[in-house]
């Protein structure tokens, strides 16, 4: 697909990823990039247009596809992180996260797939994580749900095939936004995870693998858990 003269939206484009996915649909010539958050006054990007979206909440996901009939670009980002595991966490929680990953980009799937189509098929990025293939004891909710987004994301692909819709799934660890901040570990860049995904989308490419620890943990779905988990499999 040719970001050059697409129509773009991008959930989350507050800040973070979503930020720089808009800015840099911009700069590569997008005709019209709509930036959507929450709080449409966090969103300070010259050139954009601006609107109101809840992805938690479907009259906000209809409003803004009444608003937006020209998309062929969608790039479904806003996400959340709670830290909460599955056994003992917060039940509330991790619905929530399982309604912000997967139920909210469903959401707007559904409701943006006809519109991609009137267009010629255009494209859908979702923005996964290395979570999606290694979970974590301490905020499985979100390796919970994004697994789930994983599936989502290979499911729709193959349901949106026959009307020439593009959908790819990115994959990186952990990226210096305000989700990671004061976290201890090294960082991706989120402009290169961004450069990243838009040169994949233009080169067709179903996945892209932003980072070598994606690249490692996709390899490690073909390996027995004990391998991966030992200390999980000494437990047993």
């Amino acid at each position: 697909m040719d970001i050059a003269n697409s129509v773009a939206l991008v959930t989350g484009a507050g800040r973070g990823l979503g930020r720089h996915f808009a800015s840099q649909l911009l700069e590569r010539g997008a005709s019209k990039v709509y930036a959507t958050a929450r709080n449409p006054e966090s969103v300070d990007l010259p050139g954009a247009e601006v609107l109101r979206l809840d992805i938690t909440d479907p009259d906000s996901v209809a409003t803004l596809a009444e608003a937006a009939p020209d998309v062929t670009l969608l790039v479904n980002n806003a996400g959340i992180i709670t830290v909460n595991s599955l056994v003992n966490g917060d039940l509330d929680q991790i619905a929530l996260e399982m309604d912000t990953a997967y139920y909210g980009p469903l959401r707007m799937i559904r409701a943006f797939a006809p519109i991609l189509k009137t267009g010629g098929g255009g494209a859908i990025v979702n923005v996964l994580s290395v979570g999606s293939w290694t979970p974590s004891e301490h905020w499985g909710a979100y390796s919970a749900a994004k697994a789930a987004a994983w599936s989502l994301t290979n499911s729709v692909r193959l349901e949106l095939s026959a009307q020439n819709t593009l959908v790819t799934g990115l994959y990186l660890g952990p990226t210096d936004t305000d989700m990671a901040k004061g976290q201890p570990f090294e960082k991706n860049d989120p402009a290169d995870v961004v450069r990243a995904a838009l040169d994949g989308v233009e080169a067709k490419q179903s996945e892209v693998l932003a980072d070598p620890m994606s690249v490692q943990a996709k390899a490690d779905l073909a390996l027995d858990p004990a391998v991966v988990y030992p200390s999980a499999a000494a437990a047993s």
